[in-house]
């Protein structure tokens, strides 16, 4: 079995891969102290909870806090006795390597979306992600990460926002009635959703002119069908696009002599 260790700034994911599916996935906060003993006994117990005695050989992990890197790696000797694929390191090899300014290290969450979106989609992609940052990931025609856009996450700027202004309270992102908000958390609802389907369909439309193809938008994310709701934003949403992405670039190593 395949374990897929998706470890992003707010939460972690593992996923176990049988080959034609994933038979569980569960989700912790992203804690770089945690220590590999800890991540065994939280997974192990969760493994057991759904009664699933499955034994992990193989283990490949997306990681964009550098720090936890270390322990995962413990992880997989001590409990799997394997060697992780690491996405970004050198002996990790991509379907197609990306094409940006020299010296330039590229997120391994954006390479992970970039590999996914291309094998169920093809090229000429954007790659909208609501994670902790709004990233939009630009697919070429071969499936090549060519560049792309960050900005500030959901969340990240809803919690500035209540932060710096002390009258103004914590509200959860939602679709509003209308735009016009008659209240505070309906004003801060407005702005926040409707700016972001403003910023998300801004963005796509300049990514468009300047790639002079026509491009598919793949929205993926916890936020991702939240803002679907607000305009045509996508032409399609993958739910598990980075986890598809892990099990494709494991695949390609496997099927070319890494593994």
């Amino acid at each position: 079995m395949l374990l897929c260790i998706d470890c992003g700034n707010t939460n972690t994911v593992f996923a176990v891969w049988d080959g034609a599916r994933f038979v569980a996935t569960f989700r912790t906060a992203t804690e770089h102290q945690r220590t590999a003993d800890q991540y065994y006994v939280w997974f192990s117990t969760l493994m057991a909870h759904q009664k699933l005695d499955v034994a992990v050989t193989e283990v490949i992990v997306s990681s964009t806090v550098p720090r936890v890197v270390f322990n995962l790696r413990v992880l997989c000797d001590r409990y799997f006795d394997t060697r992780p694929i690491v996405v970004g390191k050198p002996d990790c090899l991509l379907p197609a390597p990306p094409r940006v300014d020299e010296g330039t290290q590229v997120g391994p969450d954006r390479l992970v979306n970039t590999a996914g979106a291309y094998d169920r989609h093809g090229g000429d992609l954007i790659v909208v992600d609501f994670g902790t940052a709004t990233t939009f990931d630009v697919v070429a025609h071969d499936g090549a990460y060519v560049g792309g856009v960050i900005a500030p996450g959901v969340n990240l700027s809803l919690e500035a926002l209540h932060h710096a202004a002390a009258a103004l309270p914590h509200v959860d992102v939602t679709k509003p009635q209308q735009v016009i908000g008659t209240n505070t958390v309906a004003c801060m609802q407005s702005g926040v959703f409707w700016g972001y389907v403003g910023l998300v369909g801004g963005i796509c439309d300049r990514i468009k002119a300047e790639h002079e193809r026509p491009m598919r938008i793949i929205g993926t994310g916890g936020l991702a069908p939240l803002f679907s709701q607000g305009d045509v934003l996508f032409d399609r949403i993958e739910d598990d696009l980075t986890m598809h992405g892990l099990t494709v670039i494991h695949k390609y190593n496997k099927d070319h002599g890494s593994l």
